[in-house]
């Protein structure tokens, strides 16, 4: 058996093994329940058990007495958008995101069009494992309607972005090269880029319920876009992931960047037109935060987690965030991660800038990043902490998610994933080597 991840991302498991009817039937009427939502807007990926489950998490909402509007294959950002356009009461995005084919999930959204926070998760959980559920008879029962070319609605406010000078990248004629893994962003992404004047090279651009490459948009995956970059003399190449709400820069030299860059470098964009506070993660780059003190404007961390990441930046009147995962937020457009608006942002500050990724990186400082996980063994998570914080005993600790330590430009980040049964071990240095080895000493604490 497999394990039902469950938490502020929503649920996720292995079709028919973790994640059943019986699973599907009690979490969606449990977040029914809890957000009281007569009005509810549902989407998808490409995966081939995507259908099927929008259409009988579809059918349970209106047999609760909710109204539903499907847009079928749509992004988990163009979601999160139409939940507050179309004055929704909440969202339901079916899609694993970086998981594997046979995972699929939930994703619960509430009227702002971002995910439920921690009280409502608990509250959630703990009426879908009760399992007691009424249903209203026919004369109540929700209307469906179908939202048809979803996709121009997105484009058409990332375009609108108030900063965004669209006709200074169309002037630009960017030749840009697009893998969208097969899954939500295969059209959409590519079309948004032909509106900026872009000339689109596409891999991977068919939404056929394949994966043709690993789902997350890491260096690793990225041969091909790498190869296409090169043979077809692009300025940049874009991947995203299977629900295209991260975002990855190959760059004019064909190489894979990583994905930390797409923050640093949208947020460069953004406060070079308006200055406003900044917030990131705790596994975000420091190269964010040096942006920030470049144009001198606030800069705070939020535990990992979109919905962490969004609520502190409302809470702090953000202009621009996200998550180093490829995740840029920007309010202007909502409050979740967007790789439209990762795109956009990145071709805006090549326009200005006379320049593309490569030029960011020649120009900012540099830091190395590993990116590792462990399978969860018998060792409790609580001991691993205690032992790595003594190994760490005087550098600035932030126990908030996990177990977070820094001093000087150096972090390292331990945790429990939220949506694998893995542990997460990041950390940052100016040098490889520095982050290697801090890295080891993380690793010999699980083992």
């Amino acid at each position: 058996m497999s394990v039902l991840m469950r938490s502020v991302s929503g649920i996720r498991g292995i079709v028919g093994d973790t994640l059943t009817p019986q699973i599907l039937l009690s979490h969606v009427k449990a977040f029914l329940e809890i957000t009281c939502a007569r009005k509810i807007v549902i989407g998808r990926d490409s995966r081939p058990t995507g259908d099927a489950i929008v259409s009988y998490v579809s059918g349970l909402c209106r047999l609760s007495g909710a109204d539903v509007v499907e847009v079928d294959l749509a992004t988990t950002p163009s979601v999160e958008l139409f939940v507050t356009r179309l004055h929704a009461d909440g969202g339901i995005i079916v899609t694993a995101s970086h998981n594997p084919l046979e995972w699929n999930a939930l994703k619960f959204l509430d009227h702002r069009g971002i995910f439920l926070g921690p009280s409502e998760v608990k509250d959630l959980f703990a009426l879908a494992d009760a399992g007691k559920f009424d249903f209203p008879d026919y004369r109540q029962m929700g209307k469906l309607e179908i939202l048809k070319d979803a996709d121009a609605f997105h484009i058409d406010d990332t375009l609108a972005i108030p900063f965004l000078n669209v006709e200074a990248i169309r002037a630009k004629h960017f030749k840009v090269a697009v893998d969208a893994v097969n899954g939500a962003g295969s059209y959409i992404v590519p079309r948004l880029l032909e509106s900026l004047g872009c000339e689109v090279v596409r891999i991977h651009c068919t939404p056929d319920g394949t994966f043709p490459r690993g789902p997350e948009p890491i260096p690793s995956n990225l041969g091909d876009l790498r190869a296409a970059v090169k043979e077809n003399h692009c300025a940049v190449g874009f991947a995203v992931d299977p629900d295209a709400d991260r975002c990855a820069l190959v760059d004019g030299n064909g190489e894979s960047i990583g994905e930390e860059y797409t923050l640093a470098i949208a947020t460069d964009a953004v406060l070079s037109k308006k200055k406003g506070p900044v917030c990131v993660n705790l596994s975000t780059s420091r190269m964010s935060e040096d942006v920030a003190i470049k144009y001198g404007v606030g800069f705070s961390r939020a535990k990992v987690g979109e919905v962490n990441v969004s609520l502190q930046m409302m809470d702090d009147n953000c202009i621009v965030g996200g998550e180093g995962n490829g995740g840029v937020i920007l309010p202007a457009v909502h409050y979740g991660r967007d790789s439209l608006v990762s795109a956009a942002l990145v071709l805006a500050w090549m326009a200005e800038n006379n320049g593309g990724p490569e030029k960011f990186r020649a120009e900012n400082p540099s830091y190395a990043m590993p990116k590792k996980k462990f399978p969860l063994g018998k060792k409790p998570v609580k001991e691993i902490f205690a032992e790595v914080a003594k190994e760490f005993a005087r550098w600035k600790t932030d126990s908030r998610d996990g177990l977070w330590l820094g001093k000087d430009k150096c972090f390292v980040h331990v945790r429990a994933s939220n949506t694998e049964p893995v542990i997460r071990i990041i950390a940052e240095a100016p040098t490889e080597k520095e982050a290697e080895e801090l890295c080891a000493k993380v690793e010999s604490k699980i083992k």
